[in-house]
Formats: structure tokens, sequence, C-alpha cells
């Protein structure tokens, strides 16, 4: 995790295969959220469906698409934000 001026970050996310499904991820979500104010972002990569689901259903917005340049797989990413509902 880490601190930025106009949002806070989950820098990186990643469990072993063996482990998903377990709860884990949403342990970690939600200790973000007990460090981080809002609003927290994070990306993951497009064709990483599972992923995107998981944080889409635990409240986080997509809010940008890129092409890949930005990042050192090249593969195309997702942006997504985390606000707590009003």
């Amino acid at each position: 995790m880490s601190r930025g001026a106009e949002a806070n970050w989950i820098d990186q996310l990643y469990l072993l295969p063996a482990w998903v499904g377990h709860g884990i991820g949403t342990k970690l979500l939600e200790l973000a959220r007990a460090e981080l104010p809002p609003p927290i972002r994070l990306y993951t990569f497009q064709a990483n469906e599972r992923a995107r689901r998981f944080y889409e259903s635990r409240g986080f917005q997509a809010i940008a698409f890129g092409d890949g340049a930005g990042n050192e797989e090249r593969c195309p990413d997702v942006l997504y934000e985390w606000r707590p509902e009003p």
C-alpha cells in the first residue's frame, strides 16, 4: 500500500492459486480500507476477469482503461477506485 496526493494505492495484491477463494483477498482489502483513507485505487489487467469480478463485487469502480503502455507487462489494464458509499 502507498499514499498519494490525490488517492491512496493498493500497489500489489497477489495470492497463490491454492489460496484463492478462502477469504484472504477480502481480508487484505479490509485491511487496506482500515489503513488508508479513500479514495483507494489499484490496477489490474483487463484480461484478468476473476480479479475484475473480485474488485467490482467489493465496491471498486473502473475509472480508466489503458493500453498497457504504462506497465511492465505491456498488457491492457484497468484502473479501479473505491470510495465509501454515501
